[in-house]
């Protein structure tokens, strides 16, 4: 199963809103390589939810719970959405900062491409990342 990291600005959008609306589009999305990662999620597929702005760190997890399909409120058919619902928050924040001190990070998305808001994440570094926020990744196939 792929795991992806989706960013989102928390005044917009939070993990707190995720669950308050229990499932919502994954909408906004506009740059070209994130689209791609976008139309490549699938149902079951998990994500980091990552809190930019101020907070810049990953906050939770979501899980995919549609195909990508047209964004509704785009009005053009290259932008892609998929709906989500919320998974389980990390008991502890990891942080931005945090991620860039670890050498384990180097050559991932997230510290080389800032600016990407949609990324994939390498199964050791979920696990990694899992173990950094305090909290015990599921077993494949149960978020």
């Amino acid at each position: 199963m792929p795991y992806w990291l989706m960013k989102t600005e928390p005044e917009d959008f939070s993990y707190l809103d995720l669950e308050r609306r229990g499932r919502e589009p994954w909408n906004g999305v506009r740059n070209a390589t994130a689209l791609k990662h976008m139309r490549a999620m699938q149902p079951g597929d998990l994500f980091l939810f990552y809190h930019t702005g101020r907070e810049k760190a990953v906050v939770g997890v979501g899980q995919v719970v549609t195909p990508p399909y047209p964004d509704p409120q785009a009005g053009d058919p290259r932008f892609a959405v998929v709906d989500v619902v919320p998974a389980y928050r990390f008991q502890t924040p990891v942080t931005l900062a945090a991620i860039k001190a670890d050498p384990a990070f180097a050559g991932w998305e997230l510290v080389r491409q800032s600016r990407l808001s949609v990324m994939p994440v390498a199964p050791e570094l979920w696990q990694y990342l899992h173990a950094l926020g305090q909290t015990q990744a599921p077993s494949p196939g149960t978020p």
